[in-house]
């Protein structure tokens, strides 16, 4: 395990949710949410978050529908992750959010109730959970016995 500094982006067409994490821990914490445009953020103010933690990879969650399939949004997710690599250079992955948006709701509802429930806290919720998600699957992937 080594100590790269991950960074994940929960992609929607109204609000992109960020976290920021470590891999040598396999936790992330919520970062910000951005206002967007039908998809698009502000990149001058991506720009400035991935120059202050300068992650090593990227991760964005790609929207799936509960059967695998690909959806809409999948298309518009893939893009986003495009323009974060083709911009600013940055390896990018891109990891399954199935249900990231739910277990965020809950989460945040079980620590605060409903008024922990606004947009921008599920949005960057949900990039925690994207984020840990992919840790997870590391882990899986590097100690395939480990339990």
């Amino acid at each position: 395990m080594t100590n790269r500094t991950m960074m994940a982006f929960d992609f929607g067409t109204k609000s992109i949710g960020v976290a920021i994490g470590q891999e040598i821990t396999c936790t992330a914490r919520p970062l910000a949410a951005f206002k967007a445009q039908e998809g698009v953020p502000d990149w001058q103010q991506v720009e400035k978050l991935l120059r202050e933690w300068q992650p090593d990879v990227i991760v964005v969650g790609l929207p799936l529908n509960m059967d695998g399939t690909e959806q809409p949004l999948t298309v518009r997710a893939r893009k986003f992750a495009n323009r974060l690599h083709g911009r600013f250079g940055f390896d990018v992955v891109l990891h399954d959010e199935r249900l990231s948006t739910v277990e965020a709701r809950a989460d945040l509802f079980e620590r605060g109730g409903y008024r922990a429930l606004s947009k921008g806290r599920v949005d960057a919720g949900s990039a925690v959970v994207i984020l840990e998600s992919w840790f997870e699957q590391l882990l899986a992937v590097r100690h395939p016995n480990a339990r």
